[in-house]
């Protein structure tokens, strides 16, 4: 990638900056949304059913359009690219809650969709990039800033909810808001370009396998995340028996894990590499299931769905850093792996209901255990590439980016 010459230590930082601002801006949309759904449910008219078939086409959408963000990075350069499609995704906020029937909430979330699957591979590409030239780990953090803006943005829409505020009006405010906000955050981001003469990205391809590995392991932490975000209230509330509130509780508290691990993990990323934090995290997450599964109490496992959000915090800004070091088109390779985990993220609440369903929620926390063990062999495949003659990249020994 080539762009802007000025490149000084300050320069940069203010760039991470910028990149931290677009990752919260983009994350305030979804908590602005998910608030609301009940909203939009009503007013639609849906069953659970229905909605349930209406909250498939996200992930759709996001699946089908999230390979054309490479070729828009290659053909604009990567802030314009940014600008662009982080604009439509925050102003696509508005669409889901104008929709009056089944038909017209499907297309409205599919263009949701779409747009949060191309800003989502644009904005992580260029954090990628931006970290390859600081030379060190900032892609945690910026999962965690968009963490953050979730939950800033669920807040909001819990207090609008509140006060009986239309959802329509609520998202036409957070739509217009955001997009200024992630307007003004863009003008400080990296201006790179693809080099004169470098070949487009094909429309749609497949990743390379490498980007497909890297996609499994992202696709086993993003599936306990699912299970364990929509489920652990559930499970308190059935399996353990606690009251509402503390069950409720729970699912508070996998998400404030997983914030904060995300905003402290590229010290630890630093630290010990990208394989080893992966393999730590397995291994949390691991006795963290295994707490769920085995002990029959409120507080184990509570604690127990703590170390499990501690545990796979950073694999996924991990598996997209590797993305984008496994071949020579890391938005493609980025958008390979954000599909999987896309994909793991929409089946892994239905699953964990089917095999509840059929056995017990025990099991179902079982599968999970499973996967987060799965992490600590998986983890092999984040090793940084080796240069030429076998001899390791010269900046450290696991590292999170890497030197231009």
């Amino acid at each position: 990638m080539t762009g802007e010459t000025d490149l000084s230590p300050a320069r940069l930082r203010h760039a991470r900056f910028a990149i931290a601002a677009v990752f919260c801006a983009h994350g305030a949309v979804t908590g602005s949304f998910a608030t609301r759904i009940p909203w939009i449910q009503d007013h639609a008219g849906l069953t659970a059913g229905t909605l349930g078939l209406a909250l498939a086409f996200p992930a759709l959408g996001a699946a089908v359009a999230m390979p054309l963000a490479g070729r828009i990075n290659h053909r604009f350069g990567a802030r314009a690219a940014l600008r662009a499609l982080l604009a439509l995704w925050t102003l696509s906020l508005i669409l889901p809650s104008l929709a009056p029937n089944l038909p017209t909430l499907c297309v409205a979330l599919f263009v949701y969709g779409a747009t949060s699957g191309m800003s989502d591979v644009a904005m992580n590409a260029l954090g990628v990039e931006t970290e390859n030239r600081l030379g060190r780990s900032i892609m945690a953090s910026l999962h965690g800033m968009w963490s953050l803006g979730a939950l800033l943005g669920s807040a909001a829409g819990t207090v609008a909810a509140h006060v009986g505020a239309s959802a329509r009006l609520h998202h036409l405010i957070a739509a217009l808001a955001l997009t200024v906000a992630g307007l003004v955050a863009v003008r400080g981001v990296l201006d790179l370009r693809s080099d004169q003469g470098a070949e487009a990205p094909p429309h749609f391809a497949l990743p390379p396998k490498s980007a497909l590995l890297i996609g499994a392991v992202g696709f086993c932490a993003v599936f306990a995340e699912g299970a364990s975000l929509d489920w652990s209230a559930v499970y308190l509330r059935d399996v353990l028996h606690t009251d509402a509130g503390l069950a409720a509780a729970s699912t508070t508290a996998f998400a404030l894990t997983m914030t904060v691990a995300r905003l402290v993990g590229d010290r630890v990323v630093d630290r010990f590499g990208p394989v080893r934090t992966v393999r730590a995290g397995g291994a949390l997450a691991t006795v963290g299931g295994l707490l769920v599964v085995t002990v029959r109490h409120p507080a184990g496992a509570m604690a127990g769905f703590g170390l499990i959000g501690l545990g796979i915090a950073v694999v996924v800004p991990l598996a997209f850093a590797a993305a984008a070091r496994s071949g020579p088109a890391p938005a493609q390779a980025i958008a390979g792996v954000a599909t999987i985990t896309y994909t793991s993220g929409l089946i892994a609440p239905s699953a964990i209901g089917a095999v509840a369903d059929a056995t017990s929620l025990v099991v179902s926390f079982g599968l999970v255990t499973l996967l987060a063990f799965a992490l600590i062999a998986g983890a092999a495949v984040l090793r940084p590439k080796t240069a030429v003659g076998g001899a390791a990249e010269p900046n450290r020994d696991e590292p999170a980016g890497i030197r231009p």
